[in-house]
């Protein structure tokens, strides 16, 4: 009997190591986190947002180039549903520095997620796992022209 409770003790430390485990890089589309209600409501502060090599408008001055690396709770949420939030709250986070910065704009932004860069004007990677995912994103912060 004590055999079992060992063995049954073991194997349910390895499920719960390999279900932690999980991290997998999956690619979502940037129009859709950007039409959520939440980013509807809170990316609404003058800050526009330029990702990859999307055409901008004339750069009048630029301040620099940022990271925005940010995680949410993913546990009982769809992979697209947290990689939303972390990818609202990486927007979020950017739109804050651009404001108090002077800037208008965050341009050139680019997934790094574990510094895989993806350069990419429609979608974003994010790293989904059992209970946490996440985004890194790059972008510069800028005034330009309206």
């Amino acid at each position: 009997m004590r055999t079992i409770g060992i063995v049954l003790a073991v194997l349910c430390a390895f499920a719960v190591t390999s279900a932690s485990a999980r991290d997998d890089w999956i690619m979502f589309p940037i129009q859709d986190a950007l039409n959520t209600v939440d980013a509807k409501d809170k990316l609404n502060q003058g800050v526009l947002f330029y990702f990859g090599s999307q055409r901008t408008p004339k750069v009048l001055q630029s301040f620099g180039e940022y990271q925005s690396n940010k995680k949410t709770n993913a546990f009982n949420k769809s992979d697209k549903e947290a990689c939303e939030w972390a990818f609202l709250s990486a927007m979020l986070s950017f739109q804050q520095r651009a404001l108090q910065m002077g800037g208008n704009a965050v341009i050139n932004i680019k997934s790094y997620y574990k510094k895989h860069l993806v350069d990419s004007p429609t979608e974003y990677e994010c790293g989904a796992g059992t209970f946490v995912a996440g985004v890194t994103f790059k972008g510069t912060v800028a005034k330009v022209a309206k």
